[in-house]
């Protein structure tokens, strides 16, 4: 699946202190760049963590899957680009890619479930978060 025209992208390097006993970016890493990927988004559309706690709301991930295409090494350059492929009811698919020149080397789905903060509980996306990611 190509990112589509409203993916949010942001480029980066790959510091040495994400690279595991086998010499490249290890697996671990990979979660929390993809946590990371959301995140920016987020606050690409006026929804960082104190809009959403304003707000009364709080995503949390229910579920990553993760298929590694290739491998990253220290100091490379490489590019995130993340989206969100649905929402229905409470609950959030959202894709990410990473690149290196170009090439695929990791892709994720990640399902989120939007809670309210006064009760722990899933509700409703409402409209207003949906349009900041159209």
């Amino acid at each position: 699946m190509t990112p589509p025209a409203n993916a949010h992208t942001h480029r980066f390097t790959v510091p040495t202190s994400d690279i595991d006993e086998l010499g490249h970016v290890g697996n671990v890493s990979w979660v929390r760049w993809v946590n990371e990927a959301a995140t920016e988004h987020s606050r690409s559309v006026g929804l960082d963590l104190a809009a959403y706690k304003e707000l009364g709301l709080l995503w949390v991930v229910r579920k990553h899957e993760i298929e590694y295409l290739g491998s990253a090494f220290a100091g490379e350059e490489l590019e995130a680009a993340t989206w969100v492929d649905s929402i229905k009811g409470a609950t959030s698919l959202r894709q990410t890619r990473f690149y290196r020149d170009g090439k695929l080397l990791c892709r994720a789905a990640t399902t989120w479930v939007l809670l309210s903060i006064a009760t722990g509980r899933p509700t409703r996306v409402p409209p207003e978060l949906l349009a900041r990611y159209a």
